[in-house]
């Protein structure tokens, strides 16, 4: 059976709440009595998942207390509600903390974020497309996913916590947008998309495209636009373009469709439809050899699957 996915990592979580560090919910535990040679009970410990001695994790808890006989060993009778510890010296003079390991912890927050936040979103959007052309998941999947894990983590402290409140609050807007059609996906066809989004893949230079008008009349592509042979000024370097073939996309340099255009700063040839515009920095900007940018495209006639019309109902009042 298929692991349903996690929608932000650790290292994510942590971007969106640094504090997180200070919610480590293990709880001291005090009280400890030799009960026989090296062996110490502590009564009224309260649930011990797993034992920690000056923060050191102990590892996993033996089968019965009659098996403690190696340093460091552990044992939770959830019955009697005793922890059992081995130990040549003294717990008195040590940390000894119950709870759950850090990252472990981490990582059941992340997942229960992500099962809230699926049980959230409209049913209609398909899981399997929450992730960009990358395979990563988008930012707004990552970002409302790690506001509920902090949410849930904060509030084991302090369920009236205002920080709390406000990451939901942005959450529940995050999963509204998403649900009513107001925050696109990557994967989404948005009203726009045959104009074309520009990235930068290697940009040194000062000059770049910085506009596209027109509708894509193809299908789906991303296409290359490189600074090939020459470099230089506005009015001498040139630019080429590629789209896709039957195999390659325009990235992968499929079919070269432009060669060498000198730029003039204005709109000029991009392919199938489109055209493209160069600006600089300042008038002293020029343009790199091997500077290149893709810019993903979608048919003009492709459906759109998420934008932020809305339809209204208008009425006419009679005096």
């Amino acid at each position: 059976m298929a692991t349903a996915p996690i929608y932000c990592t650790h290292k994510e979580l942590k971007r969106v709440f640094p504090q997180m560090d200070e919610f480590d919910q293990k709880s001291p535990i005090y009280g400890w009595v030799e009960v026989s040679t090296s062996k110490y009970a502590a009564h009224d410990s309260g649930i011990v998942t797993q034992l920690f001695a000056d923060g050191e994790d102990l590892g996993p808890a033996q089968s019965a207390h009659t098996d403690l006989n190696v340093e460091g060993e552990w044992f939770y009778n959830s019955g009697e509600d005793v922890c059992y510890y081995y130990s040549a010296s003294t717990p008195l003079d040590k940390l000894m903390e119950g709870g759950e390991e850090f990252t472990t912890m981490i990582t059941q927050y992340r997942t229960d974020a992500s099962r809230y936040l699926d049980s959230r979103l409209d049913p209609n959007l398909p899981k399997n497309q929450l992730k960009d052309k990358s395979g990563n998941f988008d930012y707004m999947i990552i970002r409302t996913t790690a506001l509920i894990a902090s949410t849930f983590m904060i509030k084991t402290k302090d369920p009236a916590s205002e920080m709390a409140a406000s990451f939901m609050e942005e959450a529940d807007k995050n999963i509204e947008a998403l649900n009513n059609g107001g925050a696109a996906l990557s994967w989404q066809n948005t009203s726009d998309a045959s104009k074309g989004v520009i990235r930068d893949v290697t940009y040194t230079g000062t000059v770049r495209p910085v506009d596209t008008r027109g509708r894509w009349s193809g299908t789906y592509d991303l296409v290359k636009v490189k600074i090939d042979t020459t470099g230089g000024a506005i009015g001498t370097a040139t630019y080429s373009v590629w789209v896709k073939n039957g195999d390659k996309l325009g990235m992968n340099e499929g079919t070269q469709v432009v060669t060498t255009e000198i730029i003039n700063g204005d709109y000029q040839t991009l392919a199938n439809g489109l055209q493209i515009r160069f600006a600089g920095t300042n008038f002293d900007s020029t343009a790199a050899v091997n500077d290149t940018w893709e810019i993903e495209v979608t048919g003009w006639a492709e459906e759109v699957d998420s934008s932020s019309l809305k339809h209204i109902k208008l009425t006419r009042k009679y005096q």
